[in-house]
């Protein structure tokens, strides 16, 4: 089993921090998971608010700015100010949504980035983030610029960030 690591930095995270990647034995497909003890709504409030995604993104790419509603939901449309070679803001559409369980969205690429939320008790959730090239408009595209080993260290990084961020603001 694959994982980032991030050491903890600061008073309030002292231990090691670490992501899993997940064999999803698809030539298209990238995930990885983590646990963050944390209730699932209090996950999902991150992952639906658009103007947090800068905050907790591993792969350096979004840069915020989000344009579009504060929650978002099914078919929600938002945007990002962006960074890879050059800046640039990118249109995004929720198209997988059930609540405190699973969101997913897409860019006119129509490749997905995937959060799914599995409840492990009232105060500890495990988060898989995945990467769908297979819903690309060509997903042998993507191969031709990396993105799916890219996105595949990206989602480790994220999913790391974001159990740190949730966890560290639960303490406050």
């Amino acid at each position: 089993m694959a994982g980032f690591l991030i050491r903890g930095k600061g008073p309030k995270v002292t231990a090691q921090v670490r992501a899993t990647k997940i064999d999803t034995g698809q030539k298209y497909v990238r995930s990885g998971k983590i646990i963050i003890d944390a209730p699932a709504a209090t996950i999902f409030a991150y992952l639906t608010d658009p103007r947090k995604h800068a905050d907790f993104d591993g792969s350096g790419t979004v840069k915020g700015n989000a344009r579009g509603p504060e929650v978002l939901e099914l078919d929600s449309k938002f945007g990002m100010d962006m960074h890879m070679v050059a800046n640039y803001r990118i249109k995004n559409t929720v198209k997988e949504f059930d609540q405190d369980r699973l969101i997913a969205w897409c860019h006119p690429g129509h490749h997905r980035w995937r959060y799914q939320l599995i409840v492990i008790n009232e105060n500890q959730t495990e988060v898989i983030e995945t990467f769908d090239g297979s819903t690309a408009r060509f997903p042998p595209a993507l191969k031709l610029i990396n993105a799916y080993d890219k996105n595949e260290i990206a989602i480790l990084k994220t999913l790391v960030r974001l159990k740190q961020l949730v966890e560290s603001e639960q303490l406050v």
